[in-house]
């Protein structure tokens, strides 16, 4: 006969072994923190947006400021481990689940920022199966594919370890990154 402990000890290793199988896969570590300053320029189906940035990326955190030519904030993007919020220029607030869905409701494409965490910095995302890289004469990644997107990496001489433009297109989009400053560690 089976014992009433018993039954309640099977029964919860069930329980724990099916919320095991419907838990969804861990999120890739971040990239280290770091503070970028650029200008991007973002095409979609005949549209497009262009706009000076900065990107704070820290531990557990993002924020994006999308500026005009004269450093007037059009868009303020702020991403944790609870979703993404994007607050405009006029004041109008949206909020989703990732930043990539945020911006594609908000301001018509997708900004792939847990991935790009790790493409600005020159590196294919750690895990993500299926990369393809080619690397130039120096050994840093010239050209990736991965989850669907194609990037170029640009460096501002031989000697430069970190990307000067990113050139990244994914179907009809396309963005275009210049970075103009690039500070490591000083993320939250």
């Amino acid at each position: 006969m089976i014992s009433a402990r018993g039954l309640a000890a099977g029964a919860a290793a069930l329980l724990l072994a099916a919320c095991a199988a419907f838990t969804s896969p861990e999120r890739q570590p971040p990239a280290a923190p770091f503070d970028v300053l650029g200008r991007m320029l973002a095409s979609s189906d005949g549209r497009a947006f262009s706009s000076g940035f900065r990107w704070r990326h820290g531990a557990d955190n993002d924020e994006i400021w999308l500026m005009s030519p004269v450093g007037q904030t059009l868009a303020y993007i702020v991403a944790d481990a609870g979703g993404a919020a994007l607050t405009a220029a006029d004041q109008q607030e949206y909020r989703a689940m990732s930043v990539e869905s945020l911006t594609r409701r908000a301001l018509g494409w997708p900004l792939p920022l847990d991935q790009l965490q790790h493409w600005i910095a020159g590196a294919a995302v750690p895990g993500s199966a299926g990369a393809q890289i080619t690397r130039d004469g120096q050994g840093r990644l010239d050209v990736l594919e991965q989850d669907g997107w194609h990037i170029r990496y640009v460096y501002a001489d031989a000697a430069s370890r970190q990307p000067r433009r990113l050139d990244m297109t994914q179907q009809t989009q396309q963005i275009r990154i210049v970075i103009d400053q690039w500070r490591s560690g000083v993320g939250r």
